[in-house]
């Protein structure tokens, strides 16, 4: 176990070397930090936190650097997150809620948080399977066609336009667009699947081969089929020197969805914080800073941003926790 003094050193470490990229010694964390000890003391705690594997000495002569393990332990002894500013937080509602749709509601929060951070921003689409009907529209195209419209709670939108195998007058479209809705409105996609099997039974017989098109049609949205999608933006950030030999492998996770979502891990409440750093990704020099977010207490998908493990965790933490709030807040409303 680390004193407090020792924490002390190593988050001056920390700070300094994530603000100049230079390797820090004795005397600039004295003349910069008001330690109130001496170079040598400094020294000496130095010592005990390289042979702790805290920090390393890259080169003969130079100052230290912090390791995975000395970042890890800066993150877990925070005691607070860098919150955002009032102009920082205005901008961001303002930024976000000029979105239209989901998709502009992704774009707009990959970009805003590439900025924020000036590292790869990730955003996973919300998962349909944690989604549950809010509307299902059936708009008629042609006497024998219609466009089906499938609308989630987090507002993802699933559109198919369906051929019919007869002709369709108004009134038959306007009552199976009753019978889905009633019949579906606020369930789980997963458990909607099911009911639409039963629903030929509220069907007129004459209009039922026209309401199994669109039954088969809607079945196909409801499905599992499409893939997590995860969007990533900001990569000209990663133009910074320090992923050196492991920037190759940074390049092609950001080619895999399947390597993305992984670094994003797993789901869990609205807004909650999770740290990976440097092995703990499977990147050498990188690390992840990521958040669920949701609706209603219900967390529905992940956003984040990969970078150096020299970044700076306060203020990334900080931006990510309050993007993650605003997209599930902006979501709810939609």
């Amino acid at each position: 176990m680390l004193d407090e003094r020792k924490l002390a050193v190593l988050r001056a470490i920390v700070e300094d070397y994530v603000s100049t990229t230079e390797p820090v010694g004795s005397k600039s964390l004295v003349d910069r930090h008001g330690l109130d000890v001496s170079p040598a003391t400094i020294r000496n705690d130095m010592a005990v936190l390289e042979e702790q594997g805290f920090i390393a000495q890259p080169h003969t002569s130079a100052g230290r650097i912090p390791t995975d393990k000395g970042y890890r332990l800066f993150v877990d002894r925070l005691s607070s997150i860098k919150p955002m500013s009032t102009a920082e937080r205005r901008a961001i509602e303002t930024f976000l809620a000029g979105a239209y749709s989901l998709d502009d509601v992704v774009a707009r929060t990959v970009r805003l948080l590439a900025q924020l951070t000036r590292q790869v921003a990730v955003v996973q689409y919300p998962s349909l399977s944690r989604s549950a009907v809010r509307h299902i529209e059936l708009v008629a195209l042609a006497p024998q066609r219609v466009l089906l419209v499938l609308i989630t709670d987090n507002g993802r939108v699933e559109q198919a336009a369906v051929d019919l195998p007869a002709p369709a007058e108004p009134e038959s479209i306007a009552h199976l667009r009753a019978v889905l809705n009633a019949c579906l409105d606020g369930h789980k996609l997963a458990d909607a699947a099911k009911t639409v099997v039963g629903l030929a039974d509220r069907i007129p017989a004459s209009e039922r081969s026209n309401a199994g098109a669109v039954f088969s049609a809607l079945l196909d949205s409801l499905a599992e089929g499409h893939e997590e999608r995860v969007v990533f933006g900001g990569t000209a950030n990663l133009a910074a020197p320090d992923f050196g030999m492991g920037l190759r492998d940074v390049l092609e996770a950001l080619e895999e969805q399947v390597v993305l979502m992984r670094l994003l891990g797993e789901v869990v409440s609205p807004s909650a914080l999770t740290v990976r750093i440097g092995a703990e990704t499977g990147l050498q020099g990188a690390s992840v800073v990521s958040a669920a977010y949701g609706t209603g207490g219900q967390a529905v998908a992940k956003l984040g941003v990969l970078g150096p493990t020299r970044m700076d965790y306060p203020g990334t933490m900080g931006a990510v926790r309050a993007v993650a709030r605003y997209v599930g807040r902006i979501l709810g409303e939609a």
